[in-house]
């Protein structure tokens, strides 16, 4: 029998993993990965640029000049793949992109790639045996050339930290500062003694802040967390209620109350995307829910069909080894798929399950406590290790230590138990 063909889309740190493990299995696989930009590393290519790329599509990477993780690289790494050991743990974003480099080149992934081509199509297309192939339409952005193949698997990679999510703001085009989302903020120069607003206070906000409170004049954290940041933060920020509507020199927040600025940063999040699935598809993304996808992975109506990555807050690169694996056990016929009605209702038991522990709906593949039960049933299911124990300490340990001290969390150092 001939190897399936596989087509990835995004060499990042998702499709890398899904290209390691396919380059693995020759006998039964044939792939092809396509990258958008001319690197690998996905969101992890810091570049200047904001808006538009050399090729006029829209910047992928949200990656600003000074960030470093917000996990100990100890507990980062692909299951096969440690991080070189160093003397720090929250390593500087160029140090993980020079990581993925090198999971590239040791595993030979280099030669799979297909590197500055955007796909524009993949549609679902039933093959000469009956079953559901794809239809994939690639464009070269180097000579403008499309071509068309057909795959009988696709393994959608593309990330979900590049299209920014900008909610209303009642009469926003009366603020007269300067507005931006985080995915195009790159540096503090240029923020010098102003006013900023900064709405959200989840990951990128509460790292966003911390840089820029070293350089303006007062910092405004507006969020609508369940309960106040308990942690010590810097003289000059200060927490409010999320923001309701716009001044022309500042923002009237959900309490009443008002307050001046000069510049709104938007820390709000991202969408997921995926503009090249044509309707033919039948995937929705409706309040950051993806539909219909089993164990937030697999396509259920055309389960040759996977997404990795959706799940937001887990150990990234860990989870990916994980689906890619999985999804790849169903392609190989190692591991048999529920029936379709099964999964529609495993997927609606994960989402009410959501909702009973007071989940919004918009966290419905929001992982967090629930990643390592999530990767002990993958796992479990294909014969894949439990993570050592070490990995859930150190995490726990970490988001404590962010939680309740985040302005020096990032000078802790960890070891990786020998």
């Amino acid at each position: 029998m001939s190897p399936l063909s596989v087509c990835v889309i995004g060499a990042g740190a998702a499709g890398l993993c899904a290209a390691r493990h396919l380059a693995a299995r020759p006998d039964k696989f044939s792939f092809q990965v396509f990258e958008l930009t001319a690197k690998v590393g996905g969101t992890w290519v810091y570049t200047e640029r904001i808006g538009m790329d050399e090729n006029g599509q829209a910047v992928h990477s949200s990656m600003y000049k000074n960030l470093r993780t917000n996990i100990p690289k100890e507990i980062m790494a692909y299951l096969d793949y440690p991080f070189p050991e160093s003397n720090e743990s929250y390593i500087h974003h160029s140090e993980v992109l020079k990581y993925l480099e090198n999971y590239a080149k040791d595993f030979d992934l280099y030669q799979y790639i297909k590197f500055q081509t955007v796909v524009k199509l993949v549609t679902p297309k039933i093959t000469e045996g009956g079953r559901t192939g794809w239809s994939v339409t690639v464009q070269n952005l180097n000579t403008l050339e499309e071509t068309t193949s057909i795959f009988d698997s696709v393994m959608v990679c593309n990330g979900h930290y590049a299209v920014p999510n900008i909610p209303d703001i009642l009469d926003i085009e009366a603020f007269q500062g300067r507005v931006l989302h985080s995915h195009d903020y790159r540096q503090p120069d240029g923020f010098e003694g102003t006013k900023i607003a900064v709405f959200g206070a989840a990951s990128s906000g509460l790292d966003i802040t911390l840089e820029l409170a070293d350089v303006a004049d007062e910092i405004y954290l507006c969020h609508s967390l369940a309960e106040p940041v308990v942690s010590k933060l810097p003289q000059n920020v200060k927490q409010r209620k999320s923001i309701k509507s716009a001044l022309s020199d500042g923002f009237v927040l959900q309490d009443g109350t008002s307050i001046q600025a000069e510049v709104l940063m938007y820390c709000t999040g991202y969408k997921f995307n995926f503009p090249f699935l044509t309707p033919e598809c039948g995937i929705t993304v409706q309040g950051r829910r993806v539909q219909p996808v089993y164990k937030h992975l697999i396509h259920i109506e055309h389960p040759s069909m996977c997404f990795v990555g959706i799940p937001f807050i887990v150990l990234p690169f860990p989870v990916f080894d994980h689906q890619v694996q999985f999804f790849l056990s169903t392609l190989d016929g190692s591991l048999e798929l529920p029936s379709k009605n099964d999964m529609y209702q495993d997927a609606a038991n994960d989402f009410q399950r959501r909702l009973e522990m007071q989940m919004p709906p918009r966290y419905a593949h929001k992982l967090g406590a629930l990643q390592w039960e999530y990767m002990r049933d993958l796992g479990g299911q294909i014969g894949i290790s439990p993570l050592p124990a070490f990995i859930k300490e150190y995490y726990d340990m970490n988001s404590y230590r962010r939680k309740h001290h985040i302005v020096e969390y990032k000078d802790d150092v960890y070891r990786s138990p020998k």
